[in-house]
């Protein structure tokens, strides 16, 4: 079934009003969500939804919640997100940064104890449009690991996202670079399930550490594990992200004693940059401008529509689905419809996939 964006909002903010009873976080949060189903990233769209509302009646996702500034320092920002919905918290705690960027042309912010941020890439895009380079460290603390070490069979820590964004040159759009440093993200495996799809192959591997494409390993008992993006390397940055973006932040690298049922927490270690910091803003786009023509003027390698840059996906899909609507599958409209009846709402689809 395909919806647009905007019925598709209305059912995200009155599963989130019904839940939290604060209709102007609910609306902030389903738009971010619904923009990250509008991009491309269903991991992080609605299907989030059932997990969001599980962690409000838990009272472990405090929906009232706001960034409360832990140290301040001018170029230094240290933020606590009260468990807050990431969506609010983080967009809070990006303006501050944003705001002491401009005064001191970089800024260094850690985000802790916030609830699932969602889209990193918001965060990125938000400094990119402000003007600024950024780079984003994120690690994750949720009831159970998913992700194996390298080299190991059993999972040890979560899907801890890298990102940075390069600000818009004169010639070309913004380059975003928003990645789970496993080899896909969770939501990803939860979408295939939902679907009854594989997921690609060297994603996963099962309880017994033998590489499968069926993503009910996640979900059954002895469960399975994802494995890190890029072998050891992907490793490596997975646990830079832990270290920095749990860490360094204060919110803790991942350890089991840290997790809680129902609770999802991120913390995030983020560097601003304002691209015109040595004096050479214009030398600087100019350069990035004749470093992308050159990169695309790759010819195309067989089977493939040429070379996309770090952002090019996310805007093909955008266009694609603000024109024809969102794709949900069985399993994510089923889950809609279960979490909406359990608090009281109606049926929250119709058959031709609009809103009721």
């Amino acid at each position: 079934m395909r919806i647009s964006s905007q019925d598709l909002t209305l059912v995200a903010t009155d599963i989130l009003t019904k839940a939290c009873g604060n209709q102007e976080a609910a609306t902030k949060v389903a738009d971010r969500l619904v923009f990250a189903n509008l991009t491309g990233h269903d991991s992080h769209g609605v299907g989030v939804l059932p997990g969001y509302v599980g962690a409000i009646l838990a009272g472990e996702l405090h929906a009232k919640a706001s960034a409360s500034v832990v140290q301040d320092d001018g170029v230094l920002l240290q933020i606590d997100g009260q468990q807050g919905f990431g969506q609010i918290v983080s967009e809070q705690a990006m303006n501050l940064a944003i705001e002491r960027a401009r005064v001191h042309k970089l800024t260094v912010l850690a985000l802790r104890n916030s609830f699932h941020i969602g889209r990193v890439g918001d965060w990125a895009t938000m400094a990119a449009e402000a003007g600024f380079i950024s780079v984003h460290f994120v690690n994750v603390l949720s009831p159970n690991s998913l992700v194996a070490p390298f080299g190991g069979r059993s999972a040890r820590f979560t899907t801890n996202p890298f990102c940075a964004a390069i600000p818009k040159s004169p010639d070309h759009p913004m380059i975003l670079l928003d990645m789970a440093t496993s080899a896909i993200a969770q939501g990803k495996v939860r979408v295939a399930h939902l679907a009854g799809a594989e997921v690609p192959e060297n994603c996963l591997v099962d309880a017994q550490g033998v590489p499968t494409r069926d993503p009910s390993v996640m979900f059954e008992e002895p469960k399975g594990a994802l494995t890190t993006m890029g072998l050891h390397k992907g490793f490596g940055l997975s646990l830079l992200c832990d270290i920095l973006g749990g860490a360094l932040s204060g919110g803790g690298a991942y350890l089991p004693s840290r997790v809680v049922e129902n609770r999802v927490v991120n913390n995030m270690f983020a560097i601003l940059i304002d691209p015109d910091v040595f004096g050479g803003a214009e030398a600087f786009f100019s350069d990035i401008d004749q470093y992308t023509d050159w990169v695309k003027s790759s010819p195309p390698a067989p089977g493939s529509d040429g070379v996309f840059f770090p952002g090019d996906p996310e805007r093909l899909a955008y266009q694609e689905r603000s024109e024809i609507g969102i794709p949900l599958d069985a399993g994510t409209l089923a889950a809609l419809e279960g979490v909406a009846k359990s608090l009281g709402l109606q049926s929250v689809f119709s058959e031709n996939g609009t809103s009721n």
